[in-house]
């Protein structure tokens, strides 16, 4: 009966002419097929995002360094977070503007207009002659780009009810693949003029600006995004959306209603909403852990021996990070499925928390081997603390949405976006900060150099591990 009901509703949909919104849902409704096109489109916009955010890591060590700000080389990794933590703290300002314009004035405006602010700002970054230029431009490209909201919000729209978990799948594979090529592309074409110079003269722009190679590059394929986005079908419907007429609709709504019974409405305030509320909050606290973590590591992985680090080049971060993103991106398409599915996301975020802490005990004393067991050893404790990051990550994913009617996802994951963002922008400068301050005490009788800093990651993943039980987590049951 309720199908019967909710196939007389979806017939009594009236398209009106001239509305976006109307013309996609009827194209929709003709699809046949695997959505390749939306696909592709959902995939390039995300990576156009993520590039900017995961390619300084490799670098951003040196990009200090030579800005020569640091009075010693203890505070390299201060300024670092700062950089690092602009661009977050810029996105958590603007996350909710960026969705209520999108909700006004349409996805497709927003999506190419962040997409030129990644060419124009991440650009002048690669071009930072100073510590301030640095900072002001991330901290602009982060006010000002605002779609990745607006991307998952459409992802929502363009498929049809059948695709829409591949939809948004593509998401987060797309952020995978950024996840590999953006270190990959800042650890190989940073300081150019000295890997390569047989090609790029130390007297060229990419020998003045060491830098800007790997930003031109990001640039260049977001300047692709940006045209090729003006001819992206729009998604936002533009007029009343009251349905006529009004009282064969309440009819057929209120004989659903009573046959769901205790359906939650979609009215209901997100605040008050606790399962949710307790997801994001623990979603915040993984996230400012893991932030603090990628800050962290490339710190720790390019820092001298002397300090307690790996004396790594830009080259060998940009080559374990690859190799961890390869792993992860494995990792997320077929074995996560396959284990939440009998386990369950909420076993598994709790798991991969217990497994994390006695991992980043581990790295302090990594650090002491040299040679392939160095190579074996960090490959596979960056592959395997990333993966365990991403199964807790997209396990409190899943419980928010869960958590709220269909009508309200957009709206908490707004929510969540905000927050989150918050926290990630702590994250780095936090990071920075912790690992400057544990340079300085290598000494200490108590957990001297970088094992206080491991050891601060774990009693935050302890935290966040300890919030997963009842009674401060609740899972919203199905009726």
């Amino acid at each position: 009966m309720a199908e019967e009901l909710e196939t007389l509703l979806i017939n009594k949909k009236e398209y009106y002419e001239n509305c976006p919104g109307c013309k996609m849902d009827r194209k929709k409704e003709a699809q046949t097929g695997l959505p390749i096109k939306g696909l592709i489109t959902v995939w390039v916009v995300i990576l156009s995002a993520v590039l900017p955010i995961s390619s300084l890591f490799p670098y951003l060590y040196f990009m200090i360094r030579d800005f020569h700000i640091a009075k010693r080389e203890e505070d390299i990794s201060t300024y670092a977070g700062y950089v690092g933590a602009a661009y977050m703290l810029g996105r958590a300002l603007t996350s909710v503007f960026w969705g209520a314009v999108a909700d006004r004035y349409g996805r497709r405006p927003v999506i190419i207009f962040g997409t030129f602010v990644v060419v124009i700002f991440n650009t002048l970054f690669g071009l930072s002659v100073n510590f301030r230029m640095a900072v002001i431009t991330r901290l602009l490209l982060g006010l000002l780009n605002g779609l990745i909201g607006p991307i998952r919000a459409y992802a929502a729209e363009i498929f049809r009810p059948e695709y829409q978990a591949l939809g948004m799948s593509t998401i987060s594979s797309a952020w995978g693949i950024g996840l590999i090529i953006g270190p990959a592309l800042g650890g190989f074409l940073a300081q150019p003029a000295e890997k390569y110079p047989a090609v790029f003269s130390k007297d060229s722009i990419f020998g003045r600006f060491p830098y800007f190679l790997p930003s031109l590059c990001i640039s260049v394929f977001s300047l692709v995004v940006g045209i090729a986005s003006f001819w992206m079908p729009e998604t936002l419907h533009n007029h009343d959306s009251r349905m006529p007429p009004q009282s064969s609709y309440k009819a057929l709504e209120a004989a659903s209603d009573t046959k769901e019974g205790n359906e939650s409405t979609p009215t209901q305030s997100l605040l008050k909403n606790w399962p949710l509320m307790s997801s994001i909050i623990i979603y915040c606290i993984f996230a400012l852990h893991d932030m603090a973590y990628s800050e962290i590591f490339s710190l720790w992985a390019v820092t001298p021996r002397k300090f307690g680090g790996l004396s790594y080049s830009t080259v060998d971060v940009g080559e374990v990070l690859s190799i961890s993103g390869c792993g992860l991106l494995f990792f997320q398409l077929t074995l996560y499925p396959l284990v939440e599915k009998y386990v369950g996301p909420i076993a598994i975020a709790r798991v991969a928390g217990v497994l994390s802490i006695p991992l980043l005990a581990c790295y302090p004393y990594i650090a002491m081997l040299s040679g392939t067991a160095l190579t074996v050893a960090i490959n596979f404790a960056s592959l395997l603390k990333n993966a365990l990051s991403i199964s807790i990550i997209t396990g409190l994913f899943i419980l928010q949405n869960k958590a709220v009617d269909q009508r309200q996802r957009a709206a908490a994951n707004g929510l969540a976006m905000t927050s989150m963002s918050f926290f990630k922008a702590i994250g780095p400068a936090g990071g920075g900060l912790l690992f400057s301050w544990a340079q300085k005490r290598l000494d200490a009788s108590i957990l001297p150099g970088s094992q206080v800093v491991f050891f601060v990651l774990n009693v935050i993943e302890a935290i966040g591990v300890l919030l997963t039980f009842k009674p401060f987590l609740v899972e919203t049951q199905k009726t």
